[in-house]
């Protein structure tokens, strides 16, 4: 019984033996990025603003305006309904009114607010 076993195993070591036995191929190994010096010589990214404060303000027409303070503090985002679409406004530096064309502007970043909206006009609201 024990010679059968042997032979069974000799052929299937010899299988075995017959497979490739070279290293396996690495590939890319000694090629560099194509675009590494055009990154290493790229300026830097400015990321853009995030939220700073949010508010929502009641105005004196009882119209609700929310508003998102940016951390650039240059810059400010204006929705007239709660997932509506923003318009975004800007300043010229920080601590002047906020601007966009077709009629908004927010001057104020505190509780009180005056907000100028197309078809509106200039609203004092509080948050």
């Amino acid at each position: 019984m024990k010679l059968n076993l042997t032979l069974i195993a000799l052929p299937a070591l010899f299988a075995l033996a017959a497979c490739g036995s070279n290293e396996p191929e690495v590939l890319g190994s000694t090629q560099g990025d194509p675009m590494s010096d055009e990154l290493n010589n790229a300026g830097a990214v400015e990321l853009p603003p995030m939220v700073k404060h949010s508010a929502t303000y009641r105005c004196k027409d009882s119209s609700l305006v929310y508003v998102d303070f940016m951390s650039d503090d240059k810059t400010a985002m204006v929705r007239t309904e709660k997932t509506g679409t923003p318009t975004t406004l800007t300043s010229a530096e920080a601590g002047k009114p906020f601007v966009a064309e077709g009629g908004y502007s927010v001057s104020g970043t505190g509780d009180q607010v005056t907000i100028e909206l197309p078809g509106k006009g200039s609203l004092s609201c509080k948050s």
